[in-house]
């Protein structure tokens, strides 16, 4: 178990601070006590929070493509992911990891947001393509791992918990 959160915004002004997603991530310690990592840009804020279990010195996240234009955090487990891993490397990618998550962003890269229909397994997971100024948030079919979400004007903030959304000040 592991936990995600973030937010994407269209107005520089509608920003969260850096300490309000350190404070949603903060709140989700309990799903992941093993590490904390976030991403931020003009646009977008990803956190994270990690209970080790497969490729316990690489998957750390936010995880990137290789320059650094798509990113991810996910919560979960991707079954069908070494078949995945051969059919990117077939078609010319260079994973650096050895775990499901790297996957997600070449998948994104190959098919964009079609990518959910190749993966088999129970995951939430956000996506920020930074070029496209695009937030993707997904679940798998039965909603196995939680992801929620506050979609406010130009801002939608999302969280493995709803408590982690309420480290938000009021809008």
């Amino acid at each position: 178990m592991c936990g995600i959160c973030g937010a994407a915004w269209l107005d520089p002004g509608r920003a969260p601070d850096d300490a309000v997603l350190r404070a949603m991530t903060a709140r989700l310690f309990h799903r992941g006590p093993d590490e904390d990592g976030s991403y931020r840009d003009a646009h977008a804020a990803l956190g994270f929070r990690r209970l080790s279990i497969i490729d316990l010195a690489h998957s750390h996240q936010p995880l990137s493509n290789e320059d650094g234009t798509i990113w991810t955090v996910f919560n979960g487990e991707i079954y069908n992911f070494p078949a995945l891993r051969r059919r990117l490397e077939a078609k010319g990618h260079t994973l650096r990891t050895v775990g499901d998550t790297e996957v997600l962003v070449h998948l994104y890269e190959d098919e964009g947001p079609a990518f959910f229909r190749l993966l088999r397994g129970m995951f939430a997971l956000a996506l920020w393509d930074a070029p496209r100024r695009t937030l993707v948030l997904g679940r798998d079919r039965l909603g196995q791992k939680p992801l929620v979400y506050r979609h406010d004007g130009d801002r939608i903030v999302f969280a493995s918990e709803l408590k982690a959304l309420l480290a938000l000040p009021p809008s």
